[in-house]
């Protein structure tokens, strides 16, 4: 039988990005595999977990009706190792990431923005996050860095952590550069060089020993901010999509960005709208 074309995409990619894969039978395990990584608990536990988890907001399986045509059903995990049961695959991912994890592991995982505002199985998930794990850091992306239009991500880091009756996250610290920020795939696209001022106020020769760029008063525009755990959780549905910088283009319309960029950006925006209105149909046509 011919692999899924799901797999064989995998495996390409696989090979451009120079990572081992499963191509012909060996005697070890594979490092890619072509099953369901949501199915069950990984059975190995991971020092480090970084993922960028495939986008897109529901998991669906395809069936053949009795009609002979093709349909599309919500796909939900139960898993006991999960704090809620949703067909939101990106909360299924950040769900299992933590399970991957050893006690003492560490993680970095690009989610796109309905995971840090999204309610119902989504602010179960973030509350459960700021309990179990120390959820320090969140890197709000700029849009523009991805070939689908649109799209609206940011890096979340935590440490996976012990059984507690108190929250391990004391506070989390964001980054916001994606705020007045302008990135295209082929003439403006993201570098290392653009993360340096994050790196730096990341601190990871050891951040606990961080230092604000935001000051209400002095420098109001710092990307750079801290938010305790009581501030957090008294959000509304623990949102952790959290701003604080103008956009200084609504601001000042005598100083507009280039009419190119303002064109990136309506369509960025258009697109964004359209793929939510795209899985509202996705959904009415399942019911």
């Amino acid at each position: 039988m011919a692999r899924p074309i799901r797999d064989l995409e995998n495996r390409a990619g696989a090979i451009l990005f120079n990572c081992e894969c499963d191509l012909e039978p060996r005697p070890v395990a594979p490092t890619v595999t072509p099953a369901d990584a949501l199915i069950a608990a990984s059975p190995i536990t991971y020092d480090y977990v970084l993922a960028n988890p495939p986008f897109g907001k529901k998991s669906s399986q395809t069936f053949t009706n009795e009609e002979g045509e093709q349909e599309k059903d919500d796909l939900t995990y139960n898993r006991q190792d999960f704090w809620a049961t949703t067909s939101n695959k990106q909360l299924n991912f950040v769900q299992h990431i933590r399970t991957m994890l050893k006690t003492t592991g560490f993680a970095a995982v690009v989610v796109p923005d309905n995971v840090l505002f999204e309610g119902g199985a989504g602010e179960t998930v973030r509350k459960k996050m700021l309990e179990t794990t120390d959820l320090h850091t969140i890197l709000r992306l700029p849009t523009g860095i991805f070939y689908a239009q649109g799209v609206k991500a940011n890096v979340i880091f935590f440490d996976n952590k012990p059984a507690s009756k108190d929250p391990w996250t004391k506070e989390i610290w964001v980054y916001d550069y994606r705020t007045n920020i302008h990135h295209t795939l082929k003439k403006n696209p993201l570098k290392l060089d653009n993360l340096k001022d994050f790196i730096a106020c990341y601190n990871p020769s050891n951040r606990h020993k961080r230092k604000e760029t935001f000051n209400p008063e002095t420098n109001s525009e710092g990307r750079w901010r801290k938010f305790t755990y009581s501030e957090i959780i008294a959000r509304d549905k623990t949102s952790l999509d959290i701003t604080w910088l103008k956009d200084k283009y609504l601001a000042d319309l005598d100083n507009l960005p280039d009419p190119e960029d303002l064109a990136v950006d309506i369509i960025e925006n258009l697109e964004a709208g359209l793929e939510s209105f795209r899985e509202i149909i996705a959904t009415l046509k399942i019911k």
